[in-house]
């Protein structure tokens, strides 16, 4: 989408910074920022601690844009005690449970983002219901159930500009590689009309999709 390359120094911190996303795959979605970027501020669903955060907040850096990310730092269900991607050290010992805002705030820190990004702490059903202007990207890798996977494209898509971009992460058409509920929310937008895809601007399970009406 763009060659202009992400500085150097940001890309090692979102390589370094805790998270599920490959470096390819967070250099296809630093290029969707930049492009979406030339129309508006950036929307991410899902900001964990902040991984992906960076490679936006460097593309908004670049473009002289904002970053919004939306998260209720309690962690998705696959973060859970029990589940696979538990991570224990990031309990909160008073109140037993996960909270990544503490290890988010310091990597936008690490990474002087601060001026950047925005942070909504907040569940995102009633963070959408709130909001109130268009936005030229929506970056959807929040909660992986059907539910919160459609919450987050019904609540969030009314407000990507014409022309933006719709960003899906682990979007995997095989069963046997991951949920489906990304990849049903990635076929009700192409079968709505309402988006195409260039299959060249995303990488592995990330999907970029644009607005065309």
């Amino acid at each position: 989408m763009s060659d202009l390359p992400m500085d150097d120094r940001l890309r090692e911190i979102a390589e370094d910074t805790r998270g599920f996303m490959p470096p390819d795959e967070g250099l296809a979605l630093y290029a969707a920022g930049l492009a979406a970027g030339e129309l508006g501020d950036l929307l991410e669903i899902g900001t964990y601690c902040g991984k992906s955060t960076v490679y936006l907040g460097a593309a908004a850096r670049a473009r002289g844009r904002r970053v919004v990310t939306v998260d209720h730092h309690h962690g998705s269900e696959e973060h859970q005690p029990g589940w696979e991607y538990h991570e224990p050290d990031l309990v909160d010992p008073e109140t037993g449970r996960i909270d990544t805002l503490p290890t988010f705030r310091r990597t936008m820190h690490r990474a002087g983002l601060e001026d950047v990004v925005v942070a909504l702490v907040g569940s995102s059903g009633a963070t959408a219901a709130l909001w109130g202007r268009p936005v030229a990207l929506v970056f959807i890798d929040g909660g992986h159930t059907d539910r919160a996977a459609a919450q987050d494209y019904e609540g969030w898509t009314p407000h990507l500009a014409p022309g933006g971009l719709l960003v899906i992460h682990d979007v995997f058409p095989d069963p046997r590689d991951g949920g489906q509920a990304p990849y049903r929310i990635y076929r009700r937008a192409l079968d709505s009309g309402d988006f195409t895809e260039s299959a060249a601007d995303g990488r592995g399970s990330l999907r970029v999709l644009r607005r065309v009406r």
